[in-house]
Parts: C-alpha cells; sequence; structure tokens
C-alpha cells in the first residue's frame, strides 16, 4: 500500500464528503454556505474538490449539519492536510494548471494504467526523449520547456520508492518506430524501455501492427487507482489544452472495459520485449 500522500487527493475526499453531507442534511447551497461563514460561490467550489477550505469552515459546516465529534475531527484533519503544498507547486508555468490535478493524484496512486497511440508514457521517457517530446511545440517558450521536463524527471521518482504505484502501460508498436529526437535518442529511450520493463511492478505491452484496428486507436488516456477505498479510481483523457477527469463509476468502468480490451489485443509481457529489442536491433 502506497505510504505517499498528496493534497490533491485529500480534498478530493473531502469535496465528496461534504457533498454527501449536504445533500443527506436537506440544506440547501446558500443557507450551508451562510453557515460556514463563506459565500456560496466559495461553498461549491469546496464541494467541487476545486479548493482548499480553511479547518474553520469546515467545522462549522460539520456543526450546520449535525455532524458527530469525531467525524467532525477527521474532517478538520483533511481540511489541513489538503491545504498543505505539493511539491509541483513551486514549478510555476513547468506544470499547466490543467495538468496540476493529475501530478497531485498521481503522486498518491497505488496502480497506474495508462494507453498511448504517439510516445512513450512519461514516467518511462528517458530525458533526451522527454526533451524532444516536450520542446517540439513552438508556442512553448524555452524557459517553460525546460521547466516541463524538469517536473517529469521529478515524476519519474515514484517508481524509485518501496511503495511505488504498479504500472501497467500499453502502446502501439508505432510509438517504438517513430524516432523522436532522432535514431540515437530514440534507441537510448528503447534500451531503457527494455530494462525499466523488467522492474517489479511495472508491465509494458505493445499493440503490433498486425493487430490491426482497435478501440483507442487515436485517443490516449490513464486510469488511477488508490490505496484507499474512500478514493474512488479516476479516468484521464488530456487534449492540446485541457484534460478531463471522469469519476462517475460509470464512465470509469467504460475504461477499465476499454483497456481489458487493448490488453487483449496486445503481445505478453515477454514477446513485447522481444518486439522492442528487435526494434533496437533493426537500428544499427
Amino acid at each position: 500500500m502506497a505510504t505517499r500522500t498528496s493534497p490533491t487527493v485529500r480534498r478530493r475526499r473531502l469535496a465528496a464528503e461534504m457533498r454527501r453531507l449536504r445533500k443527506e442534511s436537506g440544506r440547501g447551497r446558500e443557507e450551508a454556505a451562510t453557515a460556514g461563514g463563506i459565500a456560496p460561490a466559495t461553498l461549491s467550489r469546496i464541494e467541487a474538490g476545486s479548493h482548499a477550505p480553511s479547518p474553520g469552515a469546515i467545522a462549522l459546516l460539520c456543526k450546520f449539519y449535525g455532524v458527530s465529534e469525531e467525524h467532525t475531527d477527521a474532517l478538520v484533519t483533511l481540511a489541513r492536510e489538503s491545504r498543505k503544498r505539493g511539491w509541483w507547486q513551486k514549478y510555476g508555468e513547468g506544470i499547466p494548471d490543467w495538468f496540476e490535478v493529475y501530478v497531485g493524484l498521481e503522486e498518491e496512486a497505488a496502480e497506474i494504467r495508462s494507453y498511448q497511440p504517439v510516445s512513450i508514457y512519461g514516467l518511462l521517457q528517458t530525458e533526451a526523449y522527454a526533451k524532444a517530446v516536450l520542446t517540439v511545440d513552438r508556442t512553448v517558450g524555452e524557459q517553460e520547456g525546460a521547466r516541463r521536463v524538469e517536473v517529469r524527471l521529478k515524476r519519474q521518482e515514484l517508481l524509485e520508492g518501496t511503495d511505488s504505484p504498479a504500472l501497467w502501460t500499453i502502446m502501439d508498436e508505432a510509438v517504438l518506430r517513430r524516432e523522436i529526437g532522432g535514431r540515437p535518442v530514440m534507441r537510448e529511450q528503447l534500451e531503457h524501455l527494455l530494462v525499466i520493463s523488467r522492474l517489479a511492478g511495472v508491465m509494458v505491452q505493445v499493440i503490433p501492427n498486425a493487430a490491426g484496428a482497435h478501440a483507442s486507436m487515436d485517443s490516449a488516456f490513464t486510469i488511477i487507482g488508490f490505496p484507499d477505498r474512500r478514493d474512488p479510481d479516476v479516468a484521464y483523457v488530456q487534449y492540446r489544452r485541457g484534460s478531463i477527469y471522469l469519476e462517475e463509476p460509470a464512465e470509469v468502468d467504460d475504461y477499465d472495459q476499454l483497456f481489458n480490451q487493448l490488453r487483449a489485443k496486445a503481445l505478453g509481457f515477454e514477446e513485447s520485449r522481444a518486439l522492442i529489442a528487435q526494434i533496437i536491433n533493426e537500428m544499427t
């Protein structure tokens, strides 16, 4: 079980509980906000998980909802933990606002499952490959691009701890053959992928070109699971200037099923490593 903690996950858990308590109490948002000494808009943000509330406001809301002293203490503690700063917050523009939530969720992940049709998953990238991926966009300044590379490498420390998340990534064969950064950079990346795929808790599968069409050819996605059952899984889909976080059970289940379809299409773990090694040999 992961021992890492994240203020993002704490804020998400607190949001779900505060939504539930207000609905069960039958109280309206405006009267609850008044009782908590906050604006209705602030309460909406608390319940959406986009605002780290003050412990005092949470205590007042709990009193208004008729929550027990023990439960109130637990929620006030969650509020305090949700206000802590994560390591990623010091990077400023190095992490776009829409991606900051993802990094916070990833920090406490127990399991990460990802499908990538275009590039190798970020946690498995070498520095040179990451630089080639993250600086190719001409709308991103040189300094911002460098900070994004720094953040990506910092995120990879997740895989170094004794409580690292289980990582299962599936990619198309085309990802391995696209020479991002040039042949030397790509060769180094594939050799790194071959090594890291043998680590405990890291699973890499490749969907070969010969497999033909599949259900997610143009859409990357990631499913994050957490060690505490109070924190439901999240499915994450990214687009050019933003991202979508899907949390409803039916939505996440849809991506679970999609991942299983891709897993069935892909080569086994040893076969995938053999294909990676073959492509490396073809590059000599």
